[in-house]
């Protein structure tokens, strides 16, 4: 099986991308923040600090989360319920970093994410795919912008779903959570070593896309 590591800071739009490069592989597309994000809601409809790492592992053994594909699309259930876009808000994202830094959370989930991409082709995009998840991909892509472009892409996003933000809200979550992602003990959320680091700052989505396509089938074929 080929698997596909993309990684890099929250709003480099490491998704997009991943979900596009699958589509033109025609591999699996596996969004595994959106497991740290569903671990987070839980903890926010349990009124648990997602910073209480005791707290939270407590409550690991209540929670059932599933990846499921249908028709191309990804769908996580926890506890059988589709979170959808629950998933997506500013706080849940600022939830899914806190939680992200506990041992036990990245345990809980390190065998979910291991057998979706032993069982087929897969870009997975996260902060940790190539360095802990699949430390043996084929492809290892760390995907960033600066952090201004990234703010203004993910105010976009949010309100093309409805939300009401403030790209001085976005920005400011998103400093955070780079600060927590790059400094914390477990995982920290930094390039492998033999990664391949793609700036799309001045890039559009469909610029990014053939960069990064180009640079998969030159890495396959080199293994060739």
């Amino acid at each position: 099986m080929i698997k596909i590591a993309v990684d890099g800071p929250a709003g480099a739009g490491k998704s997009s991308l991943a979900r596009a490069v699958a589509e033109r592989l025609g591999y699996i597309y596996v969004d595994t923040g959106a497991l740290y994000r569903t671990i987070g809601l839980y903890m926010d409809e349990h009124d648990i600090d997602p910073h209480d790492a005791e707290a939270v592992a407590r409550a690991l053994p209540d929670i059932s989360v599933e990846m499921i594909h249908q028709g191309g699309e990804q769908t996580v259930l926890l506890n059988g319920r589709n979170v959808g876009d629950d998933i997506r808000t500013p706080k849940i994202s600022t939830y899914a970093s806190a939680v992200s830094a506990i041992p036990a959370v990245r345990a809980f989930l390190l065998n979910l994410q291991r057998e979706i991409g032993d069982r087929q082709n897969v870009v997975m995009d996260g902060r940790d795919i190539g360095t802990v998840i699949f430390p043996d991909a084929d492809v290892k892509l760390f995907l960033t912008a600066s952090p201004e472009c990234r703010a203004k892409r993910r105010v976009l996003e949010l309100c093309a779903r409805g939300r009401q933000v403030t790209y001085e809200e976005v920005l400011k979550d998103m400093q955070e959570r780079d600060a927590n992602d790059r400094t914390r003990a477990i995982a920290p959320a930094v390039a492998a070593p033999d990664a391949i680091v793609l700036d799309n700052t001045n890039l559009n989505e469909r610029e990014t896309v053939d960069a990064a396509v180009a640079i998969i089938e030159g890495k396959l074929l080199s293994r060739q």
